[in-house]
């Protein structure tokens, strides 16, 4: 057929004129999932690699990397490793998180030998000043890397104060760190200083060995592994820097949740997906007639199928590159406000910035084209199979959309999802929870059409009972009984919309609301007391926490130890929280969940979180054995709890274990709770006056809360953001389903004037409409919503964070929601009938061709 590339643009730009507003709300949809994908994995991109870069950095070109269980360990071994045969050099490295009084967050302090460490970690070096080459090994100075400069508002002679205990010291700024990567806060200084300034005396964080040439590196380290175990069993870890292991435990920290933004991203992009659906098939809907005109003058059947195709795919490109450019920015922006880690706190210390990948922008450019493409396949296929005979009459509208009502596709997906949703994790992702919302949002929209038919079907035959029914709600009902196809459309939108955000809303509310209930439950004292700005280098000592207890005042105290040690070397550390516990009742300071075993007698107990039961298999009634004091010990699991501050793993054990295994007296926390007559504020007053109080700061339960749900908010910032955003998509779909089928009826309004209805009833039966399918639409989206929730709060997050919640519903938030959908599909209807009516009902039927 000549001239049909000329056609086909024809009839491309003549359906993009004619109805601009549809087709902008596709192509926002589709820019909306592909921008929030884009960007999400552009910065997680960019943190990562920054993470992984700054950890490189610190480690320079050491070959293999000897760290201990625990957080420090004696430097006895370092002898050992610096004497073996094939090392060149041995490194000993101690790092520490050092408070600084007035700064929220404590700076990283690493502790080098500087004789050492130049042929290892050059980066690491300081840069004195003219003259003063001995500042590298003073025990007065450190060195700052810029950012930590500029954070701290330091340089080159100003002091700084750290927090030791209570006590507070003074060190002098000798200059710059040697290099250091863009936003890493850290500051160096001579190893033996440290460990006497900072009261670390004999302890190393790590080892850093540089082999002779021509050592193998795989051979050294198995090796050395068994050596260091027959030495000093279950205390060290022996690894390469950078290796698996590391990556793993890099990429572990921040895989679940990147991985659910990425798939709230997505639901997103398959709520776009489905708007190209309704955009197509309801433009089909109103062209049928005008396609069985072009085939009969000789349009064949694959031609009119390219050309339904290439309109959904001209959607799919305009706005997958709106989407792509839109993903950058949002990208860029957001690590300028949030860092890398939108808030969340997995990759602190480094100011990563975004970088174009063309991989990743090719794959989500062909994830919207692939969606757009897929939601017009239905009505394209529908287009060229209809016979012109047919097809070109009027009054066949509903017959294209009479395959959308079949059942058993759905209930297919229904069951689908079911089995899905008890599925266990894949990697320890909840890939088939994924796949199981996927496949009830399928089915649920997919039963529309047969729940529209059925629901309007029994309000008619309800209304036909009554004496006397309005005639304008009649007709309604009817018109919707009987076309459930173009009903369907409407409400699919609708369902696929509300559905998400209730479901979206109904886990944030849940967890929140858990987090909540879960700090009331174990903040149950009357004020909690710490070092200031305590940072790992804080603590009270035996001396200061007999000066608490005997405090006038204190009716009770309780203090608290943590402690991070390395249960696999995969993994990230696993926290020990050692505190007064009572083992008789261990439920009045810890939110229990399961059944609890008896503690055998001699057994050390030990309460384990959700994320120890799930990441190392640990049982109660078993037993777990912890890294502490130089050795493995064994602990009986007497129960489980739900910790949701420590994602990777925590462990409860009695302070009298911890001391009698560590031989340490110190404690981070205390606990006290207030006598009779005496307030809160009484004691704090008390507690100032001490000869240390200066030094601590002071927290009641409400604050705590309070400052923990605005990290909480923080977050969830992006969840909150991708909810309002299915809320505009949901009242954008509305409005244009809507708009396009008040168009489409034109004929059958000008028909209803000609028999006497008048233009106000016409709009009475338009807001009659919006209302009844909205208000279904609601009622069925918060039904498949509910549904959703259940698979996120019960199976997605359990699986993917390791720890469980209670479900709560935020009923204002959806009731005022659904509000606002019902007003705005009524005043989209009668604003579209309004447009349309204004013609006249003569010009409307001469288009009854």
């Amino acid at each position: 057929m000549p001239g049909l590339s000329r056609l086909t643009r024809w009839l491309l730009l003549g359906e993009w004129r004619a109805h601009p507003v549809r087709a902008l709300v596709a192509i926002a949809a589709i820019a909306v999932g592909v921008s929030m994908g884009f960007a999400i994995h552009l910065i997680n991109a960019a943190a990562f690699n920054e993470f992984s870069a700054a950890v490189k950095s610190l480690s320079g070109q050491a070959d293999i990397q000897v760290q201990g269980r625990e957080l420090l360990f004696d430097e006895a071994v370092y002898p050992q490793l610096a004497s073996h045969p094939d090392v060149a050099v041995a490194a000993p490295i101690l790092d520490v998180q050092a408070g600084v009084p007035g700064q929220d967050t404590p700076l990283r302090i690493i502790g080098i030998d500087a004789f050492r460490a130049g042929f290892i970690s050059p980066d690491l070096t300081g840069v004195p000043g003219n003259g003063r080459m001995l500042d590298v090994l003073a025990d007065d100075a450190l060195f700052l890397s810029p950012a930590a400069e500029a954070w701290l508002g330091k340089r080159r002679g100003d002091t700084l104060n750290l927090r030791a205990g209570t006590r507070v010291i003074t060190l002098r700024v000798a200059g710059p760190v040697q290099r250091a990567r863009s936003g890493q806060r850290l500051a160096v200084m001579d190893i033996g200083a440290l460990q006497w300034r900072l009261e670390r005396v004999g302890k190393l964080s790590r080892v850093d060995l540089k082999l002779r040439s021509g050592v193998d590196r795989a051979a050294f380290q198995r090796a050395l592994t068994a050596d260091l175990e027959r030495t000093w069993p279950g205390r060290f870890t022996v690894g390469q820097p950078n290796d698996a292991d590391q990556e793993s435990r890099t990429s572990n920290m921040s895989r679940a949740y990147r991985v659910n933004l990425t798939v709230l991203a997505l639901v997103a992009l398959f709520t776009g997906a489905f708007l190209v659906f309704s955009t197509q098939a309801l433009s089909v809907m109103r062209r049928r007639s005008q396609f069985a005109l072009l085939r009969v003058l000789g349009f064949e059947r694959g031609q009119l199928l390219r050309q339904v195709l290439l309109e959904g795919a001209s959607l799919g490109v305009a706005g997958s590159l709106l989407g792509i450019s839109a993903g950058y920015a949002l990208a860029a922006t957001a690590l300028h406000y949030f860092g890398g880690d939108l808030g969340a706190g997995y990759f602190p210390g480094i100011r990563p910035q975004v970088a174009f990948t063309p991989g990743a922008a090719i794959v989500f450019f062909g994830l919207g084209l692939g969606v757009a493409l897929l939601g017009c396949l239905a009505p394209a296929w529908e287009a060229a199979r209809a016979r012109p005979a047919v097809a070109i009459k009027s009054g066949a509208d509903e017959a294209p959309l009479s395959r959308l009502a079949r059942v058993w596709p759905s209930l297919a997906c229904l069951a689908i999802a079911a089995l899905f949703a008890f599925a266990p994790p894949v990697f320890e992702l909840p890939l088939f929870g994924y796949l199981a919302i996927a496949l009830l949002l399928v089915g649920g929209i997919g039963l529309m059409p047969r729940f529209a038919a059925v629901t309007f079907r029994a309000l008619e035959a309800l209304l036909a009972k009554k004496r006397h029914p309005l005639p304008v709600l009649a007709l309604s009902l009817g018109r919707l009984a009987n076309a459930p196809g173009q009903a369907s459309i409407a409400l699919g939108g609708i369902l696929a919309s509300f559905s998400l955000m209730v479901a979206m809303g109904i886990m944030v509310s849940s967890f929140r609301v858990s987090v909540d209930d879960w700090m009331g439950h174990i903040l149950p004292a009357d004020l909690y007391v710490r070092t200031v700005d305590a940072g790992g280098t804080g603590y009270l000592s035996p001396a200061q926490q007999t000066a608490l207890t005997a405090l006038p005042g204190v009716q009770q105290i309780q203090f608290l130890r943590t402690r991070r040690v390395s249960l696999a070397p995969e993994r990230p550390p696993v926290v020990v929280i050692a505190r007064d516990i009572d083992v008789r009742d261990p439920a009045r300071l810890l939110y229990l969940v399961g059944a609890s075993a008896p503690i055998p007698a001699g057994a050390r107990p030990a309460w384990v979180s959700e994320a120890l039961l799930d990441l190392y298999g640990a049982r109660v009634g078993q037993t777990l054995r912890l890294p502490l004091g130089g050795a493995e010990t064994p602990f009986f699991v007497a129960g489980a709890w739900r910790d949701y501050a420590n994602q990777s793993g925590s462990v409860v054990i009695q302070l009298a274990d911890y001391r009698k295994l560590t031989g340490e007296g110190d404690v981070t926390d205390a606990a006290l709770w207030t006598g009779d007559g005496v307030d809160a504020a009484a004691l704090e007053t008390r507690l100032r006056a001490l000869p240390f109080g200066a030094a601590l700061t002071f927290m009641r339960p409400g604050d705590i809360r309070a400052a923990s749900l605005k990290i909480f908010d923080r977050s969830f910032a992006v969840t909150y953001l991708l909810e309002a955003i299915a809320i505009a998509i949901g009242l954008s779909g509305i409005a244009a389903s809507f708009s396009a089928q008040t168009l489409a009826r034109a004929r059958e309004f000008g028909m209803l004037r000609h028999v006497g209805v008048t233009r106000r009833q016409v709009l009475q039966l338009l807001a009659f409409e919006g209302g009844l399918l909205t208000g279904l639409g609601v009622i069925a989206g918060f039904v498949l919503g509910l549904t959703i929730s259940l698979i996120l709060v019960f199976v997605i997050n359990p699986q993917s964070f390791h720890w469980t919640m209670g479900l709560h519903l935020p009923w204002p938030l959806l009731g005022s929601v659904a509000a606002v959908l019902v007003i705005a599909s009524i005043a989209t209807a009668l604003v579209s009938g309004r447009q349309d009516l204004s013609g006249g009902p003569v010009r409307a039927v001469r288009e009854d061709w």
